[in-house]
């Protein structure tokens, strides 16, 4: 009788512990809440920085942290135009650009961006960073982190949230925060999930378009990923992620709404 009153407890809190991704409306899992997750997402950004080569004074280092700004104030409008500003509630958005020859960028809670040297070539211009930094973006707004850590602490047991669990075992909370964000040395963020990364690819391209790219942009730099790996292992960016194909086609379905936005941003300017 107590383990089914336990049971029902610990369902009506999972139940009352959800949230609605911007956008995209999915219902997911938010036991762990912004307050708890961002100091812990900072310290790590901070800590990667302090490992790494850091490109600032140059036009591709330039470039990142100007087409960070402008995706990120088109986020900030979009959230207030829909009543959403709370969620951005902590976030201290900065831009990175990192000296390492890896095909790859990531984005932490709070806005905290990093791109490797590696992925420029393939972005090529202003507009395919564009790409790479709206879809890294969605993941933060769409707290695709907090998800995943969520589920992480429900399946070992922790449902009162991050500070309950780091209490009780800060060792293996730890161990969930790294996996959840697939933190891996100098690799920075590995893949997340198929769903996850669909849906910031759709995001992203919204994103993009409010902040004035050109969202028809997005296929060209799949292709070039594509082509990148040459028939043989993927880079990093594609790692147990969607196949270049299938993310071309949903961005495809996705383009009447991504223009939609960029053309209401063209008669705004």
């Amino acid at each position: 009788m107590i383990k089914k009153i336990i049971f029902l407890l610990a369902l009506s809190l999972v139940a009352y512990s959800c949230a609605k991704v911007p956008m995209s409306n999915r219902t997911q899992l938010a036991i762990v809440q912004n307050s708890e997750l961002l100091p812990m997402a900072f310290d790590q950004y901070g800590q990667v920085l302090k490992e790494g080569r850091l490109v600032t004074n140059t036009p591709e280092g330039q470039m990142v942290v100007r087409v960070g700004k402008k995706i990120a104030a088109a986020v900030e409008v979009y959230m207030k135009e829909n009543g959403l500003e709370s969620q951005l509630q902590g976030f201290n958005w900065e831009f990175n650009l990192i000296q390492e020859d890896i095909v790859n960028a990531w984005c932490m809670p709070g806005g905290k961006v990093a791109f490797y040297t590696g992925i420029m070539p393939v972005c090529q211009d202003e507009a395919g960073v564009a790409v790479v930094m709206g879809h890294e973006v969605a993941h933060a707004i769409a707290n695709h982190g907090r998800e995943r850590m969520s589920n992480g602490l429900l399946l070992n047991g922790f449902i009162g949230g991050a500070q309950v669990a780091m209490g009780q075992n800060p060792s293996l909370t730890q161990q969930i925060f790294l996996q959840s964000f697939g933190i891996g040395g100098q690799l920075g963020m590995l893949s997340f999930s198929r769903r996850h990364e669909l849906e910031a690819d759709q995001l992203g391209l919204n994103f993009m378009a409010m902040a004035g790219y050109d969202p028809q942009v997005a296929p060209d730099f799949w292709d070039r990923m594509a082509a990148l790996g040459g028939g043989g292992a993927p880079p990093e960016f594609l790692s147990t992620h969607p196949g270049p194909k299938r993310r071309k086609d949903e961005l495809k379905k996705q383009m009447p709404i991504a223009m939609e936005y960029y053309n209401k941003y063209q008669v705004a300017k």
